[in-house]
């Protein structure tokens, strides 16, 4: 559910390479647009001028941080790389905006990365023993230090993302960019989306969901492979698979679920399909007699259905969402005794007067939000309001790119099911059943970590997301 303060995925990484030069920042502009869902906290574009970079990055949406006056200041070019993020690793600040830029012996390179790697203190903690002096909070930047260390060593760029890879645990989708080539790698276990298209004047596309190659008038070709690294220069697209095959397939799952945007295709599964099975897997689950089937904007929608098209239980819209309030919406102090979710969500009141209602939810976090919503729903008129949500409980930690980094404040690890059902004042709460998310991924393998503690790469040792940021809060006692 996008209102709420629980879950946020990390961000969404995007690459261009033309041809020959063109508005490179336009097309990655739109490419933005497309991710906004993966990140609203930041953005940023960098465009290759024949070797020169020029970038702009900031805190915001990308209409707020790209209006068209910053946009027209970009050249014509042949590549860029962009990125929008929501941080689950270090501190919302310009600093920590991406693509992060690089300036080493043998060049440039500017980076976008999705994802959080499970070893990233251990590496930074060697890095600063070595003497590496760190700018940002985030683990990009160790991943920027390594590949810099290898490129020192090695003939090629791509030559050094490879044995980087070699050290780097965990989830990591990379965009980067040098001088002459646009590079992108996913990581061996495939834990985040990455493919790439081609447009018809023959410029290539990279982004973390094949909904933005669409948007910008590219034809997908394919998803990036785990441990896969494909390198666009003007001599054509090369593949390189050292590291694949090496890792099990993990793709999170929770893509499906929510992340990403329900007209993407991720690894050869629909997102609107996978939610649309999901939901009628919950109806089989979780049978209720009930009038009316909604769904909470925009992530429970597609599930909503499928419960509908199972159960037989009409789907009607009777939440609409105020669409021109995002994350930037911000509550004045003397206003807090306000219910937000009133503000964000209206009811109708035609569809739910009287009726009983099943409402339809990709998850709970906390279950703050989904409370409110219940009481909109009664508040509105409804007579029963029965709850499904369209993933397991949250019972673990996620070390690969959410801002799950705790079990404190997961409502499914202090209360069973029937006590959190009182708590959020619903009639009824069923979840999806864990036993049955591989039928949400095809034939993919994927990661339910967070479900069911089955984690792919070892715990790391130091599990705080914001680790330099917490140390100084600390010295500052």
């Amino acid at each position: 559910m996008c209102l709420r303060s629980g879950i946020h995925e990390e961000c969404g990484v995007f690459g261009v390479m033309a041809p020959n030069p063109c508005n490179v920042a336009g097309i990655s502009y739109y490419g933005l647009y497309a991710l906004q869902h993966r990140g609203q906290e930041s953005c940023g574009i960098v465009v290759n001028d024949d070797g020169i970079f020029i970038s702009h990055k900031d805190l915001g949406l990308v209409s707020e941080v790209f209006p068209p006056d910053v946009l027209s200041r970009f050249p014509k070019a042949t590549m860029a790389v962009a990125h929008t993020r929501y941080g689950t690793t270090g501190k919302t600040s310009r600093s920590n905006c991406q693509p992060l830029e690089v300036n080493h012996q043998k060049g440039r390179m500017a980076l976008a990365h999705n994802g959080n790697l499970s070893n990233a203190a251990e590496l930074r903690s060697k890095l600063e023993l070595s003497g590496a002096i760190f700018h940002t909070t985030s683990d990009t930047e160790t991943i920027a230090y390594m590949i810099t260390r290898e490129r020192l060593q090695s003939s090629s760029i791509e030559d050094a993302l490879s044995r980087a890879m070699n050290i780097l645990d965990g989830a990591y989708s990379l965009v980067l960019m040098s001088s002459q080539k646009l590079i992108c790698a996913r990581d061996p276990y495939g834990f985040r989306p990455l493919c790439y298209g081609k447009t018809a004047d023959g410029t290539y596309i990279v982004a973390s969901e094949s909904c933005a190659i669409k948007a910008v008038g590219a034809e997908v070709i394919r998803d990036v492979e785990p441990g896969e690294i494909l390198i666009f220069s003007k001599n054509g697209v090369v593949s390189r698979r050292e590291h694949c095959g090496k890792k099990e397939k993990k793709l999170c799952v929770f893509e499906y679920i929510y992340f990403a945007r329900p007209d993407s295709v991720i690894d050869g599964v629909s997102v609107h399909s996978s939610r649309i099975t999901a939901g009628k897997i919950l109806a089989k689950a979780h049978p209720v007699k009930a009038d009316l089937v909604i769904g909470v904007p925009d992530s429970g929608l597609d599930a909503a259905l499928g419960f509908s098209r199972e159960s037989g239980i009409p789907y009607g819209i009777g939440l609409i969402k105020n669409k021109y309030i995002g994350r930037t919406f911000i509550a004045p102090e003397q206003d807090e005794r306000l219910d937000h979710v009133k503000i964000k969500l209206a009811a109708i009141e035609e569809t739910i007067k009287g009726k009983r209602v099943v409402l339809v939810d990709d998850s709970i976090v906390r279950g703050n939000t989904i409370g409110r919503v219940i009481a909109l729903l009664r508040d509105t008129g409804a007579r029963e309001v029965h709850v499904r949500i369209s993933s397991p409980p949250f019972l673990h930690p996620c070390y690969y790119g959410t801002d799950i980094d705790s079990e404190e404040g997961l409502v499914a690890c202090q209360h069973q099911i029937p006590e959190i059902c009182r708590q959020i004042g619903a009639d009824s709460l069923g979840y999806f059943p864990v036993e049955q998310l591989h039928c949400l991924a095809g034939k993919n393998g994927f990661c339910s970590a967070c479900f069911n503690g089955e984690y792919p790469t070892k715990i790391p040792g130091n599990t705080r997301k914001d680790r330099f940021e917490t140390r100084l809060s600390e010295l500052a006692k």
